[in-house]
């Protein structure tokens, strides 16, 4: 369990995708945020204490469940203040990330970071997610978007067969892959290595569709 800042960002070194030009994205990422959240409340104040561990960490530990040589795009859906998918095209530049956020000031700001991160491959989707068009992608996270089964019933039409599902959901990771019903899937929850009462779903949805008849 990572409990601070300095092992947050050790942790962060040891992956593989992680190099210095990867650690200075992230340098800036932080710094840019704890700008703008004086301007709107991306995050909670009391939260930059803890940048690292909590946003940067937190969404940096869903690559290792995304085999290195995986096709993404990789589509975020809700993305909010950038987390995970700022943080994911900052270590995976050379992969296309799709960014979903429908409020107008956080795409301002998603948008502003991208390009001011060098994030080339990164995009900002301004929409609502029922919107969006269909597109197969090869990974989905979601972090504190919405209930489980409202979030595949949105987002499943993105999914395949080999679509890797990542959804960070804190202390209701269990309770709400319990309550699931009527969708064909292989989830199952992972530890947070940032807060040790939180889980990770992962997994893919059987035959893609997911929901039975």
């Amino acid at each position: 369990m990572i409990t601070n800042e300095d092992e947050a960002r050790d942790w962060l070194r040891g992956l593989p995708e992680c190099d210095d030009a990867a650690m200075a994205r992230l340098g800036l990422l932080v710094e840019m945020l704890a700008q703008e959240n004086q301007r709107q409340n991306l995050v909670s104040a009391a939260s930059l204490d803890q940048v690292w561990k909590r946003h940067i960490v937190d969404s940096a530990q869903l690559l290792p469940h995304v085999p290195r040589e995986t096709t993404l795009p990789w589509m975020d859906l809700g993305t909010g203040a950038g987390f995970p998918g700022l943080v994911i095209a900052a270590l995976r530049p050379e992969c296309e990330v799709i960014m979903v956020e429908s409020r107008n000031r956080r795409i301002e700001w998603l948008d502003c970071a991208r390009i001011e991160m060098g994030l080339e491959r990164a995009r900002i989707v301004g929409s609502r997610l029922e919107l969006v068009e269909s597109q197969p992608c090869s990974v989905i996270s979601a972090r504190a978007f919405a209930p489980l089964d409202k979030l595949l019933a949105l987002s499943s039409r993105f999914s395949t067969s080999d679509t890797i599902w990542l959804l960070p959901k804190g202390r209701s990771a269990s309770q709400e892959l319990d309550d699931l019903r009527n969708w064909r899937h292989v989830f199952h929850v992972e530890q947070s290595l940032t807060d040790p009462q939180a889980g990770i779903i992962v997994g893919k949805l059987a035959g893609g569709k997911g929901k039975t008849a």
